[in-house]
């Protein structure tokens, strides 16, 4: 049996609303004439959503191709930050993912631009921890179909999706994979799910979800 984690990005990993912010700041800035401050909380509201949807709400003033262009320099900008700056990791990120890849594969899947995910493996050097990332950003896909996708190229048997927020479970539900609410994130649920207060207490649940409460280690790791 081959067994997955797939992560949520940000409200489930980080939170990257303040570089966030502060990037898409000086891009608006730059390109624009709006007399416009962008704060960490205008980020967190659309956090979760695809680009498309995004730009919509963010930049309503324009037309769909110049909210399209801008949000595309905005994600470029957001990228090199991160990647320089990094986020506000959740506490226990790394021991967690540590211990969890002794059981079971990890994985990303994110409604984000192409480069964001990068930027966040590249500045944490995180990169071996994770198996395969995929986001909207590379195919114009939503995250239903990318958690899908994610499950069906890597031949998982069994899988759970991780997220904070109300679409986070629509799309995995959408997706046919079971749900864990990251209840620390940035949204509220409105179905009971399967839930955690903390990274640090996803080992435990995973042994009870996919080894019946066994505290199995590499056997499973294919």
């Amino acid at each position: 049996m081959k067994y997955g984690l797939i992560f949520d990005m940000d409200g489930t990993l980080w939170d990257s609303a303040q570089g966030v912010a502060s990037s898409w700041t000086e891009v608006v800035a730059r390109e624009t004439e709006l007399d416009r401050v962008i704060t960490k909380e205008d980020i967190q509201a659309v956090m979760g959503l695809n680009m498309d949807k995004i730009a919509d709400i963010m930049f309503p003033e324009f037309s769909k191709e110049k909210r399209k262009a801008l949000l595309k320099k905005c994600g470029d900008n957001e990228n090199d930050y991160l990647r320089e700056h990094g986020g506000i990791l959740y506490p226990d990120l790394l021991e967690t993912m540590i211990e969890l890849k002794k059981k079971c594969h990890l994985y990303i899947v994110s409604n984000c631009q192409s480069g964001y995910i990068e930027a966040f493996l590249e500045h944490y050097h995180f990169e071996e921890l994770f198996d395969d990332i995929l986001c909207y950003g590379d195919n114009d896909q939503d995250k239903a179909f990318n958690i899908r996708k994610m499950v069906e190229d890597n031949g998982l048997d069994k899988a759970y999706y991780i997220g904070d927020i109300q679409a986070d479970y629509d799309s995995s539900t959408a997706a046919g994979v079971p749900f864990i609410y990251a209840s620390y994130g940035f949204g509220k649920m409105e179905q009971p799910t399967e839930s955690i207060s903390g990274l640090k207490d996803l080992p435990q649940l995973v042994d009870r979800l996919f080894f019946g409460g066994k505290d199995e280690e590499s056997s499973n790791i294919i």
